[in-house]
């Protein structure tokens, strides 16, 4: 304690107790200091700096500026505390801004900052920091539909972007996005929250802390939410936006049935929703290929985001959008990394029998707890959806393992397997044993049924469902997430299971 009082200047040291008698006395003359004299001493430093300092109190104030800037900005508050000299430094501007830049990443925005009165100082202070806790990733809690929720830093403002998946079944396509709120401190004098669902413009709203990884959205005008066609026009706009058609163009009944479920649901919630952090999964150098977010055709439900990730041996698809069959949450894919599944020719691979046989033996040999054979060739195959004769969706789990095969090899889907997007890859790099999540309406009576899991390449995948005949396609999500990598791989696997929890 001791060396440390010396070396910074404060403390119980003789020394510091002699500095602190002398700036008693001089108290009253340094008290009427104004912001132009703190300024000037900062820039051009005291000209009664001692040569050789001895803490950290006598060093210049250039210096200090350059060593407080690499400091945390939580911590800078309370390096203020210490004595008057540091206060006054920690005035400059210059400080603020590299903190706001390295840790939030704000970049070139001084001269939007001077154009609304705000300083960096205040940026960070009042909203920044504040609200540090809610950027990332989110799963909001909307029943069996959940979401995808990412929370980023943008201009001056802290932005929630609702993530949807492309039009059903351009699988390709990239994601689109949609704010549903933003917080800004255009005044300079307290963080505003607005509420952007709707179609009448930002509005007033609220975000409230819940508890750790949790936080909840409330609309305080809620009527913003209105349009004057009423609900009916509402459902249109919702429709066109959501699935790019009007109802008339969906013939199926089924989904149309589907389709109107989800509106009356989701509707209901007014942008008032309760938001659950998730995280990235950790990559690991023996991972088939790198873990991520994927989007997946899933028949009539439309496209769906799922999350892939390895653990050992095993590949698991959980759910980030779901269903009412397979609600977010489920573990949609789970592969088995270490049964491998040898692809016939090409001929062969057109006929559903010759697919089910060569399951089906990997299939039994895995309930009858032995190990399959290993096959001496690698293979590849595809799948869709998950859902029983009449009403139903797929879930489960991940994917890991060995070093793929450096040749591709020709690939096409069996005879009456049904493909929601008839586009896929005609060649693929491997194929495994999987098992995939089907069940009812209300995720009544689930089933892990086989499957075969098709690594395509490293951005796309597929998965045949062998009892409901169809296949899904998978393609990487590539848009840039910041603050969403897990800070650990128990971390990562105690938010899975949370996951499986909120919609078991």
């Amino acid at each position: 304690m001791a060396a440390c009082a010396r070396l910074c200047g404060v403390g119980q040291s003789r020394r510091c107790r002699r500095r602190q008698r002398q700036s008693q006395q001089d108290k009253d003359s340094d008290s009427d200091m104004d912001e132009e004299e703190e300024e000037r001493i900062v820039a051009t430093g005291s000209p009664e700096q001692p040569s050789n300092p001895q803490s950290l109190v006598e060093l210049p104030p250039e210096l200090l500026v350059e060593i407080f800037a690499l400091l945390p900005g939580a911590a800078l508050p309370n390096l203020a505390l210490v004595c008057k000299k540091f206060r006054q430094i920690l005035n400059t501007e210059t400080i603020w801004r590299r903190r706001c830049a390295e840790e939030f990443g704000m970049k070139g925005e001084p001269r939007k900052m001077e154009e609304v009165g705000v300083s960096s100082r205040e940026l960070y202070a009042k909203l920044l920091h504040p609200y540090r806790h809610i950027l990332g990733l989110w799963q909001p809690d909307i029943g069996p539909y959940g979401g995808l929720l990412n929370v980023v830093v943008e201009g001056l403002f802290i932005i929630g972007w609702m993530y949807l998946p492309p039009h059903d079944p351009r699988v390709e396509d990239p994601m689109r996005r949609r704010p549903l709120f933003r917080i800004h401190l255009l005044d300079g004098s307290k963080a505003t929250v607005e509420c952007m669902y709707g179609h009448k413009g930002p509005h007033k709203g609220d975000i409230q802390t819940v508890k750790k990884d949790e936080f909840s959205t409330k609309c305080n005008q809620t009527d913003h939410h209105r349009m004057p066609g009423g609900r009916q026009e509402e459902f249109r706009t919702w429709l066109e936006e959501e699935w790019g058609r009007t109802l008339e163009d969906i013939f199926h009944e089924h989904m149309q049935e589907l389709i109107l479920m989800k509106f009356i649901y989701t509707s209901q919630y007014d942008n008032c929703l309760t938001y659950r952090r998730i995280y990235l999964p950790p990559r690991l150098p023996s991972d088939l290929l790198e873990p991520g977010l994927f989007k997946g055709t899933y028949g009539s439900h439309g496209l769906e985001i799922v999350m892939l990730s390895f653990h050992g041996t095993r590949a698991r698809g959980t759910k980030l959008t779901g269903d009412p069959n397979v609600p977010a949450g489920q573990l949609t894919l789970d592969v088995d990394l270490s049964c491998p599944v040898c692809l016939p020719d090409l001929d062969s691979q057109k006929s559903m029998d010759v697919l089910s046989r060569l399951v089906q033996e990997v299939h039994e040999q895995v309930q009858r707890g032995c190990t399959p054979r290993s096959p001496t060739c690698h293979t590849e195959a595809g799948a869709e959806q998950n859902e029983r004769p009449g009403a139903a969706s797929a879930s489960g789990s991940g994917v890991t393992t060995a070093d793929p095969p450096s040749e591709l090899q020709p690939f096409v889907l069996p005879l009456g397997v049904m493909a929601r997007n008839e586009v896929y890859p005609r060649t693929c790099k491997m194929c495994f044993y999987g098992t995939g999540l089907i069940a009812g309406h209300g995720f009544t009576s689930p089933e892990r049924t086989p499957g075969l899991f098709v690594l395509f390449d490293d951005d796309r995948f597929g998965f045949i469902w062998l009892e409901l005949k169809s296949f899904s396609l998978y393609s990487r999500l590539t848009d840039n997430l910041p603050y969403a990598q897990a800070p650990s791989v128990e971390r990562f696997e105690e938010m899975l299971r949370s996951m499986q929890s909120w919609t078991s």
